[in-house]
């Protein structure tokens, strides 16, 4: 039995399937972990929600920022950008089924016995694991109660930007979700860069990727993460990303958790970087 984590798939079912032909994966026997960003702009959004659902038990999956935006737009509290790709979620006969079953998936993974915890963007340095993992907690509750409307309504927003214990309401659920689900960069204070996208080197003065922070109090756990196409594979300091940016034409990867040996497949890419 092996378990493999993968990156950010975004709606290319064909790259997914073959990633998993290329690592003899065992249905019978094999675990699979996914690093969120399911859906969009790929072409089949709707494939790849059915196909991950259909693994049951078998699947540990954690939600990625696109995979909420599917859920804001579903509920009319965004708008259906030129550069979405999700008709075919949207206008599905089996469309609440899979929004009922993407609204119910985790911000965090943790798994005790391999001693690895997976999400899909970052960690503030301020968080240790056990309070990531109570964080994670408090906006999977709002997200699967009866009031997940409103609470999709006024996720979106770069404020609160860093993490103070007495943030509540709305602001401390939006600066949660946007640590789990948009974080990359972030200053030794933990003051959040969400407008940055780009490989190190193209930030502001002062900030730096998340996990690169001396003082990150989760800095002696095992991290997975995926969310940031331009930074590529990464493999330090306990730390692992797995976004290599299958969509834009680069690869998808595959990390075998046991040995944390990578596997890549080579993708033809779905979109352009600059569309």
């Amino acid at each position: 039995m092996a378990s493999y984590a993968i990156g950010d798939i975004q709606g290319c079912l064909h790259e997914l399937q073959r990633l998993l032909e290329h690592i003899h994966f065992d249905p019978a026997n094999d675990r699979l972990w996914f690093v969120g960003d399911l859906v969009n702009r790929g072409p089949d959004s709707s494939g790849v929600l059915r196909f991950i659902k259909a693994l049951g038990e078998r699947a540990s999956i954690v939600l990625g920022n696109h995979d909420l935006h599917l859920l804001a737009v579903a509920e009319g509290h965004m708008k259906y950008a030129k550069q979405d790709n999700l008709r075919d979620v949207l206008e599905a006969e089996d469309r609440d089924e899979l929004l009922h079953w993407l609204r119910h998936l985790p911000l965090l993974h943790h798994d005790a016995q391999l001693g690895i915890t997976m999400v899909h963007a970052g960690l503030p340095p301020q968080w240790d694991l056990a309070t990531a993992r109570a964080c994670a907690q408090e906006v999977e509750g709002a997200l699967q109660g009866s009031d997940y409307v409103d609470f999709l309504e006024h996720m979106y927003g770069n404020l609160p930007d860093r993490w103070d214990e007495q943030l509540g309401g709305i602001e401390r659920l939006r600066f949660i979700t946007n640590c789990f689900s948009r974080l990359r960069y972030c200053d030794a204070q933990g003051r959040l860069a969400l407008d940055e996208k780009g490989p190190p080197g193209s930030q502001p003065a002062g900030y730096r990727p998340w996990f690169e922070l001396e003082d990150r109090r989760s800095r002696n756990d095992t991290i997975i993460f995926g969310h940031w196409s331009s930074l590529g594979f990464v493999d330090t300091d306990n730390v692992y990303g797995l976004d290599t940016g299958c969509l834009w034409g680069d690869s998808l990867t595959a990390l075998r958790l046991e040995d944390r040996q990578p596997f890549s497949i080579d993708c033809p890419g779905a979109r352009k970087p600059d569309k």
